[in-house]
Formats: C-alpha cells, sequence, structure tokens
C-alpha cells in the first residue's frame, strides 16, 4: 500500500511539472521556478529577494518598514488611490519580508493579470517615498511594537534568540525598537530597497494558467525596474551550548517558557528524512510527541508543548516553547530538559518509528495540493541547493529507513541537550 502511495505521489509530481529555468536579463541569469495549472484561470508572481530578509538589517526593524512602505501605494496615487485601482481589478499586490528574502507578490485572474502586472511596474517606479507615507508606517509600527510590551510569548521569544544567538543578527530585535522605528528616515528605506533588491539577486516564482513564455514577457517587464545589488554571503551563525537561564519578571499569571540549543546539522545533507522523523517525534506530533506525552499527558502541567528542529542556511537550531503555572514553572523545566535528554540517549522504539511513518506518507498528499503549497516545495529544493523531487525521494528514504539507522542519527545528536531557557514568570514576593 506505502509503495502505491509513493508511486502515485511520484505520478502526481510528474503531471504537475514544476521546474526551474534560468532566463539571461542583462549580465545575470534569473531562476524561474514555474508551474502551469488552467483549472482555475489566476496568475501570481512572486519576486523573493536573497540575503533581503530581517538578517541584512543595517537598522533594526528596516527590512520591515521598507516592505511597509512598499505597501503604501504610490507618491502620484497615495495608499487609498492605489488600493482603490487595485481594488477594481481584483488585483492583490504586497510585499513583506521573512528573515533571509524579502518577497513581492502580484496575483490576479487571468484576465486582468496583465493590468496586474502594469500596477505593479507603477509602483517599483513610483513607490510611495512621501513623509506621509513614511509616518503612516511608523504609527503602525510603533503601534504594533507598544502591543507586544504585553506579548509574554514575543517577550520570551525575542530573549531567548538573544540568548542564543549572542552577537548575531538574530539576536537583535529585527521588528525594530520604539527607538529605531521613531528615527528611522525615508533615506534609510530608499537606501535598502535601492541596495538590496536587484535583477541579481532575485527568484522568480510564477504559477497559474499563464504559460512560461508569457510568465518570462512579463518577469523580463517588472524585473527591468531593479538595479544591480551587491552579491552578499548568508553569514554562519551557532546556536550557544551554555546552558543559560533567563528569568524576565512580569505582571503574569502563567509560565511562558521558551527553550532552545544547537543541533550540529546543515540543510545541505541529503539524510533530512531523519531529522523530519526526529523532529516529529520530539516535539512536532501534537498528543504522539514524547513532550506532549511527558508534560501534557501525563502530568497535565500544559495544553501544548512543541518543538522543531530548524535547519536553514544562516543556523540549525532546536526550539520550542510552552505555557504552565507558575507552580509548575521549575516542574515543566526540567521535564523538557529531562525528555531531550532520554530522547537523545536512547533514541526511539519501532512503534514510535512505525507509527510516524504511517503518519508522514499518508499525510504527504496535503502538503502538495495546492499550485502554492507545490511551487514553494520547488523553490525550497532550489533555494537549498538540492534537485526538484528532493521530497518524493525523502518519502522513499522514509518507509526504508531502519530502527537502528535512526537511532543512530539521534544519538549522535547529544548538542540538543545543551537546552537554554527564557522564561517570563511573576517574581517571588
Amino acid at each position: 500500500m506505502k509503495k502505491i502511495l509513493i508511486l502515485l505521489l511520484l505520478l502526481q509530481g510528474a503531471l504537475m511539472a514544476t521546474s526551474v529555468t534560468d532566463i539571461q536579463i542583462k549580465d545575470a541569469k534569473v531562476p524561474v521556478v514555474f508551474e502551469e495549472g488552467d483549472y482555475i484561470p489566476i496568475v501570481s508572481i512572486q519576486l523573493v529577494f536573497t540575503n533581503a530578509g530581517h538578517l541584512n538589517n543595517t537598522i533594526d526593524g528596516l527590512a520591515d518598514m521598507s516592505a511597509r512602505l512598499m505597501n503604501e501605494g504610490t507618491s502620484k496615487e497615495g495608499s487609498i488611490g492605489f488600493a482603490t485601482k487595485l481594488d477594481a481589478h481584483a488585483v492583490e499586490l504586497g510585499a513583506h519580508v521573512g528573515r533571509e528574502s524579502f518577497i513581492i507578490e502580484v496575483s490576479a485572474l487571468k484576465s486582468e493579470f496583465p493590468y496586474a502586472v502594469e500596477r505593479l511596474v507603477e509602483l517599483l517606479n513610483d513607490p510611495n517615498y512621501t513623509q506621509e507615507a513614511l509616518d503612516q508606517i511608523k504609527h503602525q509600527k510603533i503601534g504594533w511594537l507598544t502591543q507586544k510590551k504585553g506579548d509574554f510569548d514575543y517577550i520570551a521569544a525575542s530573549s531567548l534568540r538573544e540568548t542564543l544567538f549572542k552577537g548575531s543578527a538574530l539576536a537583535r530585535p529585527y521588528d525594530g525598537t520604539l527607538e529605531s522605528i521613531e528615527n528611522m528616515s525615508l533615506d534609510d528605506i530608499k537606501t535598502f530597497i535601492s541596495t538590496h533588491l536587484g535583477y541579481n539577486n532575485v527568484i522568480g516564482l510564477v504559477g497559474g494558467d499563464i504559460s512560461f513564455k508569457e510568465a518570462e514577457k512579463y518577469l523580463r517587464e517588472i524585473i527591468a525596474a531593479f538595479p544591480k545589488v551587491q552579491s552578499r554571503e548568508m553569514k554562519k551563525i551557532k546556536a550557544s551550548e551554555l546552558k543559560e537561564l533567563v528569568l524576565i519578571d512580569e505582571d503574569t499569571q502563567q509560565a511562558y517558557i521558551f527553550f532552545g540549543s544547537p543541533f550540529n546539522y546543515s540543510y545541505k545533507e541529503e539524510d533530512q528524512y531523519k531529522a523530519k522523523i526526529a523532529e516529529y517525534l520530539l516535539g512536532g506530533a501534537g498528543f504522539g510527541s514524547r513532550l506532549m506525552e511527558e508534560i501534557r499527558v501525563k502530568r497535565g502541567l500544559t495544553y501544548g508543548v512543541y518543538a522543531s528542529l530548524r535547519r536553514t542556511k544562516p543556523v540549525s537550531y532546536l526550539s520550542g516553547y510552552l505555557q504552565t503555572k507558575l507552580s509548575t514553572q521549575d516542574e515543566a523545566k526540567n521535564l523538557i530538559q529531562e525528555v531531550v535528554d532520554t530522547f537523545v540517549k536512547k533514541g526511539i522504539t519501532q512503534k514510535e518509528l512505525d507509527d510516524t511513518k504511517k503518519f508522514l506518507l499518508g499525510s504527504e498528499p496535503l502538503r502538495t495540493e495546492t499550485l502554492s503549497q507545490r511551487l514553494q516545495r520547488a523553490y525550497n529544493d532550489y533555494y537549498y541547493g538540492r534537485p526538484l523531487g528532493f521530497s518524493k525521494e525523502q518519502l522513499k528514504k522514509i518507509e526504508s529507513v531502519t530502527l537502528e539507522e535512526m537511532n543512530s542519527f539521534i544519538t549522535s545528536h547529544k548538542e540538543l541537550s545543551e537546552l537554554s531557557f527564557s522564561i517570563v514568570t511573576k517574581k517571588k514576593s
């Protein structure tokens, strides 16, 4: 049955025909992740600018503020006027940032897509670089940051990053601070956009009711609006092994526990399926995970506890979190340490492995059922230097991996036990 399922998934992938093709624009080869799907008359283009996200901030919060300004329309039309034009044609157009990338996306019905591209080019040629627009996004961001002062999950997560990645870009408040946002200028944003968004660091993602020839025409028109920017190396970041404990006193009735440790494992490794299985069983499987079983099911200390093994270009590490009563804070913290220690010392059982295989293989179609999911997966394959179809090959390996192989992998990563904790709690009187 499993072999039939994998065969169907491979056949589905072949029929979908997602591809990565380079197109020459000026002196650069621009990779384009493409899939045509004419079952719904919608077209979408994403421009993903690498090395242009939060980790490339020169001022705390600058990447996010640059994206926010891109969402304020043109200087000619203003925010409301430009949005009205988009709404009249049901065009979605916007920018946002992640840790590593800056993304501009436009989508519309096939019949309206030429108009959508015209509006995007208009925006790129005349962004709303006005003091009024800057003041508006500053007001919004300062309000958001002020609200976050009472968000204890946000406080604990930020503190954990600062502790785990001390001295690195990941430790900084990449969403910005009240001071950094207040002092940010239009020139700061102009400089970030003009030096980080270029035709030579962009990857195109195109999907929907469109041919590759049409997509190439639109991409050339859009990308021509960008300059050439300086190439940047992704700086490597290592999580701390110091096993630190940070307690943050707040007026809270719950303890917010965030934890993390190094994971000495590269995104380049070919046995990613082993990390996926380990992640699922340690903290990603809901009630099937070790952390949930020991901390919620057996002892009822929390509604939920989760952990993931993050594997990105700059850094690889374990991170997790839970909430518990103030009175059970120390017990929950000690249990997290105990569960991780046992996991890396003894590994997993055959039943756990069998159940995980069933879930990961059985749920795979849900992870590739939409066009956007398939494009994102193909983009990840390209971005991480893997062949297209890498995930499908991993499915075969998940089916055939043995308990001995899995436990050899898990027990080789003793560094996962080097846990640091950041806890928002109430100061004891």
